[in-house]
């Protein structure tokens, strides 16, 4: 079976201290809620565990009962860093996944077929990331006011979620740089770090992530082109 989580342990800085950027709401529903039912829809996933902040299960469970969601879902504390968020919310899934996909809980826009797409990458080659090539011109700098080289983005990618694995592969990641004392902001690079490869799923259409107070405007006009496009098919 196929699990998916979701981290939403995380507080955007950004916004503000008093502004959770998972809860600010697009046409009446928080961020976060727009992400839970996307997974919660998917066909290839059976069940969905949300990574949460200590504290905020209560809020959390109020917003499943908004969603009337299909599938079994499940919330686990998270923990001081992202790995550790993520690794509690591996310690979740049922026992019998073979598979899980780990997705940002502001990230609610993503495309179901790169979902299905990492699901298959994964399950023949351990792991897979939704990705796209850049195409800005990227400068590399050490001190952030004068240019250090150039880089090559013909051999460069934006790496974003979901990154899928098969779960005893990013168990193992986890505990390898875990024992080592590494810190990773991405799961796929303590794949990187025990020699997995990891297949690029390109993403073909926007997927961007709530970060900074600008980003809400774009996921709203996505969220509703693709209800309309729901609506019309």
């Amino acid at each position: 079976m196929n699990s998916a989580v979701i981290v939403a342990a995380g507080k955007g800085t950004r916004f503000g201290p008093d502004r959770d950027k998972l809860f600010l709401e697009i046409e009446g529903m928080p961020v976060v809620g727009h992400t839970w039912r996307l997974w919660d829809e998917h066909p290839d996933v059976a069940e969905v565990v949300i990574v949460v902040r200590s504290g905020m299960e209560p809020v959390f469970r109020d917003l499943a009962a908004q969603l009337n969601l299909r599938k079994p879902w499940r919330l686990t504390a998270g923990g001081t860093e992202r790995q550790h968020s993520v690794w509690n919310g591996l310690e979740a899934i049922a026992s019998e996944a073979g598979l899980v996909s780990i997705h940002d809980g502001a990230r609610p826009c993503t495309d179901g077929d790169v979902i299905r797409r990492c699901f298959l990458e994964a399950e023949q080659h351990g792991a897979a990331v939704a990705a796209q090539p850049v195409t800005d011109t990227i400068k590399q700098s050490g001190d952030g006011l004068t240019v250090d080289r150039h880089l090559d983005r013909s051999k460069l990618w934006a790496v974003q979620t979901p990154q899928t694995f098969r779960v005893e592969v990013i168990r193992r990641a986890l505990q390898a740089v875990r024992e080592k004392g590494l810190e990773v902001t991405d799961d796929t690079a303590a794949c990187e770090f025990i020699g997995q490869p990891v297949r690029l799923v390109r993403s073909v259409s926007l997927n961007p992530k709530v970060t900074v107070p600008g980003d809400l405007t774009l996921v709203e006009a996505l969220l509703r082109a693709s209800r309309r496009l729901n609506i019309e098919t």
